[in-house]
């Protein structure tokens, strides 16, 4: 690592940490410069809101500042706080931010503070700065112990926001493993999110981003420096000197105090706004939800008069398939009867007729009995008797 004001003429790229606290900025910065310089949240015994910057010279790579904002994005923080920390930070960047390295922890869900670092940073430097976006996932290790690739993770747990961020920073992501001491883990994942960078580089055309907030600052400090130089080529005494030292201090702390009350006021004015929105949204889907109650009231209405009507029509339905019933049992039972009337009737006639050839039969037997039992003539059978008359 390297002093973050030795003078360099090797080029120099800016990295700002965004993210809530916890999600392991601190940890990733260190990271980043090969040696924990900057303490974690669990290292310290309260979170600072300042940013800090270290600068690392990587291999075969850049000259990297790491500028870390602690805490900075955090609900809690105040507009005040804020804005004079985004000067300071723009501050240590003056020459423009290289990359933007959203950190986003495996281990916890995503919560409404990262929404509201998005939206604070989109308020502040508006969306151009998503252009300069990486999101890096912290907890490798817990991915990794279980046989989870980053993709995995993304495809079991990707909300609506985090796909919303990912598309608008093109898909540039890479998951960090903090706790390694594996030397060629480390260097691969230096690699990747200087893959990234050079993304970055070749799709803003090399410009670092600055806005006319940057432009300002740097002018502050060029002044700064220039005074100081003819301060000390002047050789006056070490009083007058430092006092002289002491003005300009005092005068560029003024300079850059206004700076940060304008960025101050832009936040409260782009909060109040964002507020008034959010309200009127609020307003909006409290309607809706009072048309839809209404709706859904109208719709239950409905089908309450449909079941009730349903209800009447199946009882009718009923009514008319038991009288059907009925009817068809009676049809049934006449026909039966009929039936029966008709097999009774064959049967009557079938027994008249055998009856009928029973007595002819009977009678023709008797007559034959008859016949034989008739005994001879007593009369001598007589020949033809002829008469002659005189």
């Amino acid at each position: 690592m390297t002093d973050q004001n030795s003078p360099t003429l090797e080029p120099v790229k800016n990295i700002v940490l965004v993210g809530k606290t916890g999600n392991g900025k601190s940890a990733t910065g260190n990271t980043l410069l090969g040696d924990k310089q900057f303490i974690s949240k669990k290292q310290a015994g309260g979170v600072t809101m300042k940013c800090k910057m270290l600068r690392a010279a990587t291999q075969d790579g850049p000259i990297i500042n790491v500028i870390d904002t602690p805490g900075l994005f955090d609900l809690a923080v105040s507009a005040d706080v804020l804005s004079k920390e985004i000067i300071n930070c723009l501050s240590m960047a003056e020459e423009g931010i290289h990359a933007v390295l959203f950190v986003l922890s495996t281990k916890s869900r995503i919560s409404q503070e990262e929404e509201s670092t998005l939206n604070t940073l989109q308020r502040i430097f508006e969306c151009k700065i998503l252009d300069y976006f990486i999101v890096v996932f912290t907890g490798g290790d817990e991915l990794e112990d279980e046989g989870q690739t980053l993709d995995d993770y993304l495809l079991d747990s990707c909300p609506e926001f985090l796909t919303r961020v990912l598309r608008l920073c093109g898909q540039r992501k890479v998951l960090f493993d903090n706790k390694t001491k594996d030397k060629d883990k480390k260097a691969t994942q230096l690699k990747q999110l200087l893959d990234h960078m050079a993304d970055v580089e070749k799709q803003t055309g090399g410009k670092p981003y600055t806005d006319n907030m940057h432009s300002k600052i740097k002018e502050e400090n060029d002044k700064l420096r220039e005074q100081e130089r003819e301060i000390e080529s002047k050789n006056l005494a070490e009083a007058e000197s430092k006092v002289m030292q002491e003005k300009l201090k005092l005068e560029h702390e003024k300079n850059m105090k206004i700076m940060a009350e304008t960025v101050g006021n832009a936040l409260k004015q782009s909060a109040a706004a964002h507020g008034k929105e959010m309200r009127l949204i609020q307003d909006a889907l409290k309607q809706n939800v009072a048309a839809h109650e209404r709706e859904m009231r109208q719709v239950e209405d409905a089908l309450k008069q449909n079941a009730i009507a349903h209800e009447r029509e199946m009882r009718q339905m009923k009514e008319e398939f038991q009288q059907n019933q009925q009817r068809q049992q009676v049809e049934d039972v006449l026909k039966q009867n009929a039936a029966h009337e008709k097999n009774i009737r064959q049967m009557t006639e079938e027994f008249n007729s055998q009856q009928a050839q029973q007595l002819r039969l009977a009678q023709q037997q008797f007559q034959q009995h008859q016949q034989n039992q008739m005994p001879p003539s007593l009369f001598p059978k007589l020949g033809p008797v002829e008469c002659n008359i005189m």
